[in-house]
């Protein structure tokens, strides 16, 4: 096969060549994942609940789906930080929960919007640089993980003239992403 050249890529369109793609599309994500994810701090949860709660009662799940939202999806807190946090505020009364239909509403206590006026002119978390830049890259690691699995399909049930046509756009495709960084 012409445009391959090393032992990962010799032998019969899509033995090797499907490993090889796939070692790539894991090194790919594992670059990402080291970069960049949706974990923030202890204090980033009780910073983005109380801000929430400031505006209007919500129950967890609701104070979790408004976090992602916020953030455009780079941050959604696990429920296994957020019901601690809601228990840790209402221990320190700076929150008060009310039962309905079975499900706990949560709203700020007169304590809790003084601390929460105190700190008005901070940044909410889901504001913060980290998740922004978080947000920007994670539509590149997808569709880079999404390019390399359509490559490894190709790999594996391609004919030998449409794996070199995919060598071909997958070339291109490197040549043009260096050339909108050269562009600066």
């Amino acid at each position: 096969m012409s445009g391959f050249t090393g032992e990962k890529f010799s032998g019969r369109a899509g033995e090797g060549l499907s490993t090889a793609i796939w070692d790539a599309v894991e090194q790919f994500r594992g670059q990402f994942e080291q970069k960049s994810g949706s974990r923030m701090g202890r204090g980033d949860v009780r910073a983005a609940v109380l801000a929430l709660l400031a505006e209007k009662p919500m129950h967890g799940y609701q104070l979790i789906h408004e976090i992602e939202e916020r953030s455009g999806g780079a941050w959604k807190p696990s429920p296994g930080s957020v019901y601690p946090t809601l228990q840790l505020l209402a221990d320190e009364g700076l929150i008060s929960a009310e039962e309905s239909n079975g499900r706990k509403t949560y709203s700020l206590t007169d304590e809790g919007r003084a601390a929460t006026e105190a700190t008005a002119d901070q940044k909410a978390p889901w504001e913060s640089q980290g998740v922004r830049d978080t947000h920007r890259a994670g539509a590149l690691p997808k569709a880079g993980v999404e390019l390399a699995q359509a490559a490894a399909q190709v790999g594996r049930s391609g004919k030998p003239e449409q794996v070199t046509e995919a060598v071909d756009v997958l070339n291109e495709a490197r040549r043009k992403l260096y050339a909108i960084l050269a562009k600066d």
